[in-house]
């Protein structure tokens, strides 16, 4: 008997796919995407990342495209091995917390030293190092330094986003700091002077953080706020 049931004649029909791609690529991709948002970044020179970062630069239209519909922006850097998110949509950003700013902001520091004025291919620095980067050089006037429980959360925060390589070690004044070129970008500054600039306002107002990414620590504006990473 005839229907007028407009769906009749699509029961049988599955509904198309979005991508129409490989299953080895989908899963690929998958990876890819995950990776991004959890960590902000793939890193070709790492020996689990290898393999990722290729199959990435060799499809990376299929990458960008996709990345796109979760509003990420993502970057090719092929000198420095690396796959890059930044957000495009507010939704994904985060909020650091004052102290982890400051952290941050120094961490760039010493890796733009190293790499720039040093001329050095690893940016090597000791949290005892740190620490005195921070209270002789950069912030004299800084009242106290975090506690060791929230430099370590900050270090391995900062480490979860492929911004250092974070080396425990006892005493904890001794571990090791390897800042990653990933920093670049979620630090934005074009130059020593431009991070200057950048620190003065945070010594003088205390009301900058820097605005990253949930997964995908974005480079952007310092803006301060004290309210936790998310988990």
């Amino acid at each position: 008997m005839p229907t007028h049931d407009p769906d009749f004649l699509h029961v049988d029909q599955p509904p198309e796919t979005l991508l129409r791609l490989p299953e080895a690529d989908r899963a690929q991709l998958g990876d890819a995407l995950q990776e991004l948002l959890t960590h902000g970044s793939i890193l070709g020179l790492e020996a689990g990342q290898s393999a990722l970062y290729h199959w990435c630069r060799q499809n990376f239209e299929w990458l960008r495209e996709t990345a796109t519909l979760l509003g990420l922006d993502v970057a090719l850097l092929h000198e420095e091995r690396m796959v890059q998110a930044l957000p495009r949509i507010a939704s994904l950003q985060l909020r650091l917390r004052q102290d982890a700013t400051l952290i941050w902001l120094a961490l760039w520091y010493a890796g733009d030293v190293r790499w720039r004025d040093e001329g050095q291919t690893q940016a090597l620095i000791s949290v005892s190092e740190l620490n005195s980067l921070l209270k002789d050089q950069l912030l004299p006037d800084l009242a106290s330094l975090p506690t060791r429980t929230r430099m370590r959360e900050i270090l391995r925060q900062a480490a979860r986003f492929n911004l250092i390589r974070f080396t425990l070690a006892e005493p904890f004044e001794d571990s090791g700091i390897e800042v990653l070129p990933a920093i670049r970008r979620v630090v934005p500054f074009q130059d020593l002077a431009d991070w200057t600039r950048s620190a003065a306002v945070f010594k003088k107002e205390e009301t900058t953080d820097l605005e990253g990414a949930a997964g995908t620590p974005a480079a952007g504006s310092l803006q301060a706020e004290e309210e936790d990473f998310p988990a």
